[in-house]
């Protein structure tokens, strides 16, 4: 599974098989650090993404996992910004 860096996110993505046909979907998962550093936290379990989209091959689905997982970083971050 790829790992991916923004900031202190670690965003993992990858692609999969759907089940009873030849298509993939996309998939993201996002952790942060946690006080204890033998653990991370679970900030956004796996889930598939672009769910209305079965991809044809595995490298189109990694990618589009790739894209989403920073945008949804991004996003998280623009939400939980501190105002002084």
């Amino acid at each position: 599974m790829p790992i991916k860096y923004v900031d202190f996110y670690e965003v993992n993505y990858t692609a999969e098989r759907l089940p009873g046909c030849k298509l993939w979907g996309a998939y993201v998962a996002i952790y942060a650090p946690s006080p204890n550093p033998m653990h991370r936290m679970n900030l956004v379990r796996k889930r598939r993404v672009s769910a209305d989209h079965q991809f044809t091959t595995e490298a189109d689905a990694m990618a589009e996992a790739g894209e989403v997982a920073v945008k949804l970083v991004e996003r998280r971050q623009r939400r939980y910004v501190f105002h002084p």
